[in-house]
């Protein structure tokens, strides 16, 4: 971390970033970090104190589509809030060095700043042929990945490759693709932002918690901020309701798809991935795969690649409607069932109804008695 806890007011008022909207950008912050109220009400003040970290940016087996994301960060943009809130001081894609003289920043960086920059490398890491399918600068990707996260304060793997191996370790695994967690001394404490590719507000978000905790939020099995992959997709998503009713689309483009229906049927993995893809979205918060009626893939799962694939095709053993129906079976018979149910419902409520008319409304006869 560099001392200096003025930098973020300069940056601020150097790009023109208004008050307003830094106090916007914290609020959206501590939402996706799900912070208490207390808490939230405290980020902006934490944030503008906070120490600015040192950051380097490794890219092996990958196709830089983390980096990409990254660079589309907004709340405000990544021009002015994220690539001066930390100190990129080695990123080969959006660096002006090149060569012999990036290597030379980033050999500086891990020997000035040994134990206090973090490290976020982005692709999984090939192990075969002694690293000759990864080599940057004469060094293989794997020397480099234990050179620079064994000497961080921590490591963040950006997006399923880096997270899980992704694609480049799906079988059969010609280059032995490993992920970093892999590859790395145990002393490198990875935190996993898995997705294809990592949410750019995640990657805002876990910094802005690095910043202001000085420790990194509570992380799940596979090591991912809970506050990112705490849910199920299945559990946010607004075609749920279409599932538990048994509501399906069976072929694109049918009514069910023009309807919203689930895309269970279609190949959506949602029910076994955690991430929060239906409350951050994408492309500043338009929209999200499923909500543009399309499955999503479950890219944020270990071994999707292979454990998700074939990709239109829904897995097994995922209760559908009924609770364990055979969902190949579920369709419009189902929804005539919940239909018939919703007029069974109503034909009961109406029969209820007439009968207290009947106790609690006089009769003509009643009514002329004296």
């Amino acid at each position: 971390m560099i001392k200096d806890t003025q930098w973020l007011a300069r940056e601020l008022k150097a790009h023109g970033v208004s008050r307003n909207d830094f106090l916007k950008f914290c609020g959206s912050m501590a939402a996706i970090l799900a912070l208490p109220e207390w808490a939230a009400a405290k980020l902006p003040e934490a944030l503008a104190a906070a120490a600015k970290p040192t950051v380097v940016w490794l890219e092996f087996q990958d196709c830089a589509g983390n980096t990409e994301s990254f660079l589309r960060a907004w709340r405000p943009t990544v021009a002015e809030i994220i690539l001066d809130a930390v100190s990129v001081d080695y990123h080969e894609t959006i660096m002006a060095a090149a060569g012999t003289q990036a290597t030379a920043a980033l050999d500086q960086t891990v020997a000035k700043h040994s134990g206090e920059y973090l490290a976020i490398v982005e692709g999984a890491v090939p192990t075969g042929a002694g690293g000759a399918y990864c080599a940057i600068g004469g060094k293989a990707a794997l020397d480099i990945a234990r050179e620079v996260c064994g000497n961080a304060a921590a490591t963040i793997a950006v997006g399923t490759c880096a997270s899980f191996g992704g694609l480049p370790a799906a079988r059969p695994n010609p280059t032995a693709a490993i992920s970093i967690s892999e590859a790395v001394p145990a002393a490198a404490n990875v935190i996993n932002l898995s997705a294809c590719p990592a949410n750019a507000d995640n990657i805002t978000a876990l910094l802005v918690y690095y910043m202001t905790m000085k420790r990194w939020p509570p992380l799940d099995d596979h090591r991912r901020p809970v506050f990112a992959y705490g849910q199920l997709i299945h559990d946010g998503c607004e075609r749920r309701a279409h599932f538990d009713n048994g509501q399906y689309v069976e072929a694109w483009g049918d009514e069910g798809h023009r309807l919203g229906y689930c895309l269970y049927k279609m190949g959506c993995k949602g029910p076994v991935t955690s991430h929060n893809c239906p409350i951050v979205k994408w492309n500043e918060g338009t929209n999200w795969p499923v909500g543009c009626g399309h499955p999503c893939v479950g890219c944020a799962e270990p071994q999707f690649w292979d454990k998700m694939s074939p990709f239109y095709k829904h897995l097994t053993g995922v209760p559908g409607f009924g609770m364990a129906a055979n969902i190949d079976k579920v369709g419009v018979g189902a929804a005539a069932v919940v239909t018939a149910a919703f007029v069974a419902q109503g034909i009961v409520q109406k029969v209820r109804s007439r009968k207290e008319e009947n106790v609690t409304t006089p009769s003509h006869e009643e009514e002329k008695r004296p």
